[in-house]
């Protein structure tokens, strides 16, 4: 008689999707409310006000979050379910080590601030006081560490998803309130503690959501020496902490010095260079920009990290056992099935990104942001969009499986592809493309990381046998490429005969009523779906999922 079971991997999988799935809904969701209330907020507040909040001290909350914890975080995911009590509470109990990195960390780099910012900044009204409630806002948001890792390692997603969302929630609901306040006083003088509440608000209300899920972990914070405890237990045999994780969580850590400049390059340059009312166009300009990086691509690359790293064992030498061959044709097709769909939605997202931009621009941008930076770094974000897509798929994939010694010679090449991004940084400002130079610079160097990322993969699933990964089979059908570039020509041929982008740059918001706009707009939506529907003809319904159906078993 057939009986229907399903393999780990395939349970994994399943997991791992529907992980996916609410982190997309929890983005989408938050990030649909504060889009909303970003709107307003954009109109209240200045661009050299939010300029503040969301360039400098937002690069102040995350160097001390990404240096505490990205180490810890990232080697964590590879406890599996699969050791002893003992082993896993020496592995947990390293949660705990992200809280003492920060506190000090907070001290240091909120008061190096407060010494060394620009005299613009130190103008501004409650600067100091910004500056203390951020440092602590930081630190309240690493008590949540233990019990953020306990969620991600036992796929306990809805915790997450509830304190995240609850979080965000507040955090905006609050800031919008300050400033609506501060708006009607005509004072002016809250902007920057509105931002700075608005994040405590998130870090306390996400502890305490937490806090309720895993109430016990909470208590071991005060008395960790208790022997009854599971976590922090002095009587565990081996000690408090695996060395081996511990040792990765080093390696990891000291990688993210290199990874925190890369990723946070730009705002430092800005805060450096730019006055604050062009860093307020720019902040407008990727949070715009980012909502589709936040809302799908950020929970797809948390949730690839947690599945290779639990399919895949987190270690390259194990990968040619006979009984981790399946294994690895399933994360194979998985990976090569995700740079295919990110490849392909990526051509269509760049010419009708490209084409839609000039019509949305004056319906999205507030007036007074419409004269700075912002207009052409957004720009900028439909071509690397794509890129950061691609990169952060694979640099999950990299991160779950890496050896400390693959991840000491990655930290070597990302000193390389920091020189890069300098350098193209430097040349775009050169060639006259303003901030706009910084968005094509993290392209350049995103571009670099994938090159190596990619000959990682491939080197990973195709030695020492049979090929599983190809990445030129990831790329866009010649059918696809035809037919977009035809859709790109008559979007052109459409634009020069209605002058959309004119009439919406004149009208702005009444230009939704304007005929032309409006048949430009449904020229370019039948030829998205028109591109849409070839891709999934072409090579969309033929990848390779099936690998992680069901097992039937006889």
């Amino acid at each position: 008689m057939a009986t229907t079971t399903s393999s780990p991997a395939s349970r994994l999988f399943a997991t791992s999707v529907a992980s996916a799935s609410s982190l997309m809904v929890l983005q989408l969701l938050s990030r649909l409310f504060t889009f909303a209330l970003n709107q307003a907020l954009f109109r209240l507040a200045s661009p050299s006000a939010f300029g503040a909040a969301a360039i400098q001290f937002e690069l102040i909350l995350s160097t001390i979050l990404f240096l505490s914890r990205e180490g810890v975080r990232n080697a964590l995911l590879r406890v599996g379910q699969d050791v002893s009590a003992d082993a896993r509470i020496r592995r947990m109990n390293l949660s705990f080590l992200p809280i003492g990195l920060g506190i000090p960390l907070a001290l240091a780099t909120s008061v190096a601030y407060a010494r060394y910012a620009s005299g613009e900044m130190k103008r501004q009204p409650y600067f100091e006081e910004a500056i203390l409630i951020y440092a602590v806002a930081a630190v309240a948001e690493l008590l949540s560490e233990p019990l953020y890792n306990v969620a991600m390692v036992d796929l306990k997603t809805n915790v997450r998803v509830r304190a995240e969302g609850l979080g965000i929630t507040a955090k905006s609901i609050l800031t919008f309130l300050i400033l609506l306040y501060d708006s009607r006083a005509g004072t002016g003088d809250f902007a920057l503690v509105a931002f700075a509440v608005g994040q405590m608000a998130y870090s306390i209300v996400m502890f305490l959501t937490y806090t309720v899920s895993f109430g016990w972990v909470y208590v071991c914070l005060h008395v960790f020496a208790n022997p009854n405890l599971r976590y922090l237990n002095r009587n565990a045999a081996g000690g408090y902490f695996d060395t081996e994780i511990m040792q990765l969580s080093f390696t990891m850590t000291l990688q993210s010095l290199v990874k925190h400049f890369l990723t946070e390059g730009d705002k430092m340059i800005l805060s450096s260079f730019s006055p604050l009312r062009d860093q307020g166009g720019y902040a407008l300009a990727v949070n715009y920009g980012s909502l589709i990086a936040r809302i799908v691509f950020q929970p797809i690359e948390e949730t690839l990290r947690v599945f290779f790293s639990r399919i895949l064992g987190g270690t390259a030498q194990k990968k040619a056992s006979g009984s981790r061959r399946a294994s690895l044709a399933q994360s194979a097709a998985m990976l090569q099935s995700l740079l295919s769909i990110q490849l392909s939605l990526s051509v269509i997202l760049v010419i009708f990104g490209s084409a839609s931009l000039p019509i949305l621009l004056p319906l999205l941008l507030p007036k007074q942001y419409l004269s700075t930076s912002a207009p052409q770094v957004l720009g900028a974000w439909i071509w690397y969009i794509p890129v950061l897509a691609v990169n952060g798929g694979l640099e999950a994939f990299l991160s779950s499986v890496a050896t400390p010694k693959d991840l000491n010679n990655q930290s070597r090449w990302m000193i390389g592809f920091s020189a890069i991004y300098i350098g193209s940084a430097i040349s775009f400002y050169a060639l006259g493309l303003g901030d706009a130079s910084l968005v094509y610079a993290n392209i350049v160097n995103l571009s670099a990381r994938i090159v190596y990322s990619l000959r990682y993969a491939t080197n990973f699933f195709n030695e020492p046998k049979a090929t599983v990964f190809r990445w030129q089979d990831t790329l866009p059908s010649r059918t696809l490429c035809v037919v977009s570039g035809l859709s790109a020509v008559i979007i052109q041929l459409s634009q020069r005969r209605l002058k959309a982008d004119e009439i919406a740059s004149e009208l702005g918001k009444r230009a939704l009523l304007n005929p032309s706009v409006l048949i430009h707009v449904g020229v370019c939506g039948l030829l998205a779906l028109v591109c849409l529907g070839t891709w999934w003809r072409a090579s969309g319904r033929y990848l390779r999922f099936s690998s992680f159906r069901r097992d039937k078993v006889e």
